[in-house]
């Protein structure tokens, strides 16, 4: 792959990085205002509440495994393994990296893992 192209991604995964680290440290501080205001409570209050959490922690999951894989792709590109598919060797296409950055299949690889076949339990 170019420089030029590699230069790109890793200022896009910066980026990423930057913003995702921004979102989950202002979820924490959101997250600790909740627990704070929490006080006594009638059972609406409380099963509101309970659902905010939830969603929260569902949010900020979400954001941590995006982080992972963004770390994840950062390494690659120190070891010269950016855009290699992982299961199969191939390159991956550039279009492919610059819509997912942080993509580790190629498009034929995922389509197998997400088609019909595919196990399920």
């Amino acid at each position: 792959m170019a420089n030029d192209f590699l230069s790109e991604m890793e200022t896009k995964l910066l980026a990423m990085r930057k913003e995702l680290l921004e979102k989950l440290s202002n979820d924490d501080d959101d997250f600790r205002g909740m627990v704070n205001a929490m006080g006594i409570k009638d059972s609406i209050d409380v099963a509101a509440d309970d659902i905010a959490f939830k969603k929260m922690e569902a949010l900020n999951q979400h954001d941590a495994n995006r982080l992972k894989a963004v770390e994840a792709a950062l390494a690659r590109l120190k070891n010269d393994r950016y855009g290699v598919c992982l299961r199969c060797g191939k390159k991956i296409p550039e279009e492919r990296l610059r819509a997912i950055p942080y993509a580790v299949l190629c498009i034929d690889c995922k389509n197998g893992e997400e088609g019909p076949n595919k196990r399920r339990f």
